[in-house]
C-alpha cells in the first residue's frame, strides 16, 4: 500500500508518468475519430468481489441476448440501458493471486499483493497513452470511509505507469477540485489552491537546485522527482489557460465538500468531478476505486452500518446490504452515461465514443482464488463492441485477454498484455483479443 507519506514520491513518479506528453490548450478536446474507436474509457472497480449471481439474469446459463431478460435487483438501475450492456462471466485471474485484493494486479493482469509495488503498467494507463491526448490523460478517484479518506487523502493500490511507478488516487473532493478547477475557484478553495501551488513551485525550485550535489545514480533518480513536480505545476498552468472552457463544466461546490454527513456525500461529489473531467475533455481515462483497492469501504449513507473487511465475509446474492451497495454503483454508472450523453460529440454524444468497464479488484468474492472474474461493459463505441447480451466463457482465458481486446479496440495491435509466452502457456488457452467482445 502506498499512502500520504509517499505522496511526494508518488507525485513525481505517478504524475510524471501520466503527463509525459506535451499538450497545447487548443488540443484540450480531441476531434471525433469517426471510425468507432473509443475516445475515452472508465474503469469502475468495487472491492470485496463481484459475485456473478448479482448481475446475471435468473435462468441464463448460456450466452444470449438480454432483450427479454430481466436484470437482477442489484443492477436493476441498468434495465433501461441493457441494450448497451454486455455481461461477461468466465474469465479468470488465478495468476494474480487476488485473495483480499489483487491490488495493482487487477488492472495489470499480474501477481499483486498488499504493499507490493506494481511490476508493470496497468491497462488504464496504457489506454491513456493510446487514446486521443488530453491535458490530464489519466485521472484516478478513490472512495472509502470518511476516516480513511481524511487520514489518507491519496493512496495508490490499483493503477501504475510502470514497474515501481504507482499512480495515486484522489480521495477528497476539495483536493480534486483544486487540481481540476483551482484556477477558477473562489473562497477557501481558491486560497488553498494558491497556497498549495506556491509550495509546489518552491519544492520544484529547491529540488532542482539541490539535486546537482548528489552522486550520479542518486541525481538521476532525484531528477525524476523534480520532473514530477514540474509536470504537476505545468498541468496547473495549462488548465489555467483554458479557464473559460472549464467554467462550463465545473460542478457547484456545496456543503457536501466540507461538511459531509456521510461518506456517500463525498462519493457523490467525487463522481461528479470525475464526470465533469470527462465531459470537459480534461481527461480521457477515469479509474474509480470504490474501497480503493483494499478491504475497507463504508456506505453508511445507504443505511449500511457494517463496513470494512466484514462486508467481504457476507454472501452477496440476495443480501440486502450488497443489494444496496450494488444498486448504488449501478446508479453511479447511469450518472456517468447520462453525463456523457448530455455532451454532443460528432454526430452523436460523448457516450457514443465511451466504454465503461465495471468489475472488482478481487474477482468474484473476498478470499477468492480468481477462478472467475465477472465484468460488465457499457457502451459500444460506434458499434465496435457487442452489447445487449450475456456471454458465458469457459474459464480458460485470463483477464489479460480483455485488456488486449481494449487495446486492440483503441488501435494498438497487440496479442498479449503483461503476460509472457511462458506464463501464457500455463494460464491462457488462446491468443489475442476476446472475439466474444468485439462486434
Amino acid at each position: 500500500m502506498f499512502n500520504r507519506r509517499e505522496m511526494l514520491q508518488g507525485m513525481a513518479v505517478g504524475s510524471g508518468a501520466a503527463l509525459s506528453h506535451s499538450f497545447l490548450p487548443e488540443r484540450l478536446l480531441a476531434a471525433p475519430t469517426g471510425n468507432g474507436t473509443p475516445k475515452r474509457i472508465v474503469f469502475f472497480l468495487q472491492n470485496q468481489g463481484f459475485d456473478p449471481a448479482t448481475c446475471i439474469p435468473v435462468g441464463m446459463s448460456r450466452s444470449g441476448s438480454l432483450a427479454k431478460a430481466k436484470l437482477p435487483e442489484p443492477i436493476a438501475a441498468l434495465e433501461p440501458y441493457k441494450e448497451r450492456l454486455h455481461i461477461i462471466n468466465g474469465r479468470h485471474g488465478t495468476h494474480t493471486s487476488p485473495s483480499h485484493s489483487a491490488f495493482f494486479g487487477a488492472l495489470g493482469g499480474y501477481r499483486g499483493g498488499d504493499g507490493v509495488p506494481p511490476s508493470a503498467s496497468t491497462i488504464d494507463y496504457e489506454l491513456s497513452k493510446v487514446l486521443p491526448q488530453t491535458l490530464l490523460p489519466h485521472l484516478c478517484i478513490g472512495m472509502d470511509s470518511i476516516e480513511n479518506m481524511t487520514t489518507k487523502p491519496t493512496i495508490a493500490t490499483l493503477s501504475a505507469g510502470g514497474a515501481g511507478q504507482p499512480i495515486f488516487m484522489y480521495s477528497t473532493p476539495t483536493h480534486l477540485y483544486q487540481l481540476l478547477y483551482g484556477g477558477i475557484s473562489t473562497g477557501d478553495i481558491r486560497l488553498q489552491h494558491e497556497a498549495r501551488s506556491n509550495v509546489l513551485n518552491q519544492i520544484e525550485t529547491l529540488a532542482a537546485a539541490k539535486g546537482h550535489s548528489l552522486p550520479g545514480a542518486e541525481e538521476q533518480r532525484y531528477g525524476q522527482y523534480v520532473q514530477g513536480f514540474r509536470e504537476v505545476n505545468g498541468l496547473r498552468d495549462r488548465l489555467n489557460t483554458v479557464a473559460d472552457h472549464l467554467r462550463k463544466f465545473a460542478p457547484q461546490v456545496d456543503e457536501r465538500y466540507t461538511k459531509p454527513k456521510f461518506e456517500t456525500d463525498w462519493h457523490d461529489v467525487m463522481l461528479d468531478l470525475g464526470i465533469s473531467a470527462l465531459a470537459s475533455g480534461i481527461t480521457n481515462t477515469l479509474t474509480i476505486g470504490s474501497g480503493r483497492g483494499e478491504i475497507f469501504g463504508a456506505w453508511k449513507g445507504l443505511g449500511v452500518e457494517q463496513q470494512g473487511h466484514n462486508l467481504g465475509h457476507m454472501a452477496q446474492p440476495d443480501n440486502p446490504i450488497w443489494i444496496k451497495i450494488r444498486q448504488y454503483n449501478s446508479r453511479m454508472l447511469v450518472r456517468i452515461m447520462q453525463g456523457l450523453e448530455s455532451v454532443p460529440e460528432g454526430s452523436g454524444t460523448m457516450m457514443d465514443n465511451t466504454l465503461i468497464v465495471y468489475t472488482s479488484n478481487n474477482a468474484d468474492k473476498q478470499h477468492t482464488n480468481g477462478a472467475n472474474w465477472p465484468v460488465m461493459l457499457l457502451g459500444d463505441c460506434g458499434g465496435m463492441f457487442k452489447t445487449g447480451c450475456f456471454t458465458q466463457l469457459d474459464g480458460k482465458r485470463p483477464i489479460n485477454s480483455l485488456y488486449v481486446t481494449l487495446l486492440r479496440a483503441a488501435g494498438k495491435n497487440v496479442d498479449r498484455f503483461n503476460m509472457s509466452e511462458q506464463l501464457a502457456r500455463k494460464f491462457d488457452a488462446g491468443n489475442g483479443p476476446l472475439k466474444e467482445v468485439l462486434a
